[in-house]
């Protein structure tokens, strides 16, 4: 049996912010004459799946049967969203509030780097969010475990009462975390920061046992059964209940990160939901995230690539 055999009949439920990523790709050959900045000469377009609709995609590339809780605008960028989650066998309900705007990133592309992002985004009203945590009501006993992706956007704001009835539900709850407010991440199974999310809570350290020290209040204060911190070129560590296991980063050119946590969350859900121990699940969402970031953009690993990197 293959070491990811057990992952075909997974089902995960994801819950977040979702937004479209635009890229528009271009030659730069020449400096504006009206301000010091380079002229892109756009030649292409392309639209990709961002926030918890590329957490889902990922989980889905892996063979998870994946479904996506959200909320989007009444308008093009919207319709974008849902199409392409269709195309990529995502099952997603998309609550529509006509009082948005879609979130979408813009990244202006010239000789394979980014020059500019714009964003463009707005918070849902406060009715459509309470449709969503009824719906994910509904929802909740059918999968294996639950994603909530948290870009900051608004589209959580019954983050608590979601977590509760996950793990009322007896699922394993994976987190990724924003901003600076934990406390409302309070019973999940696992949150996932990365290193400067994580110093924006806990403070500096200084050492590796000073950041375990950090790890573990944080980790007993929130009342988690683990805590994995993302730490770019210094791989990702694990803390448990007496236990820490740490994974050294890919030694890989890097070409993008972005994207590289909706990466590593996916992996691991996918991983914990088939059965698989901390360890292992940690050792393979590591492969994932050090085969995403060498490419462009948000991007996804498909199942077959893992495979042949692990």
């Amino acid at each position: 049996m293959k070491p990811l055999d057990a992952i075909a009949g997974v089902r995960l439920l994801v819950v977040g912010d979702v937004m479209l990523d635009r890229y528009w790709f271009g030659e730069v050959s020449r400096i504006s004459p009206e301000a010091p900045v380079p002229v892109v000469k756009v030649e292409r377009l392309e639209e990709r799946l961002g926030g918890a609709a590329n957490v889902a995609r990922n989980a889905a590339a892996l063979g998870g049967a994946t479904s996506l809780l959200s909320v989007v605008g009444n308008d093009d960028a919207g319709r974008s969203l849902s199409r392409l989650l269709g195309e990529g066998g995502i099952d997603a309900s998309l609550q529509v509030d006509p009082q948005i705007d879609t979130t979408v990133k813009l990244r202006v592309i010239g000789r394979q780097q980014q020059l500019l992002r714009i964003d463009f985004e707005t918070l849902p009203t406060h009715e459509v969010l309470q449709a969503k945590l009824q719906d994910f009501e509904r929802r909740v006993a059918g999968c294996d475990a639950v994603i909530l992706s948290d870009y900051g956007k608004g589209g959580l704001a019954h983050i608590e009462a979601m977590i509760r009835l996950a793990r009322g539900a007896d699922k394993p709850v994976l987190v990724d975390p924003k901003g600076d407010e934990y406390g409302k991440y309070a019973g999940a199974t696992v949150i996932t920061p990365n290193r400067s999310e994580l110093r924006q809570v806990v403070g500096r350290w200084s050492s590796e046992a000073e950041l375990a020290a950090k790890a573990e209040k944080l980790r007993g204060e929130l009342g988690l059964e683990a805590l994995l911190v993302t730490r770019s070129e210094e791989g990702m560590t694990l803390f448990l209940d007496g236990e820490v296991i740490h994974q050294p980063a890919q030694a890989r050119e890097v070409f993008d990160v972005s994207g590289a946590g909706d990466t590593v969350i996916a992996t691991l859900a996918v991983m914990l939901a088939s059965g698989a121990a901390w360890a292992e699940a940690i050792r393979t969402a590591n492969v994932a995230a050090g085969i995403v970031v060498g490419k462009l953009g948000t991007a996804v690993v498909g199942r077959d690539e893992l495979e042949a990197a692990l």
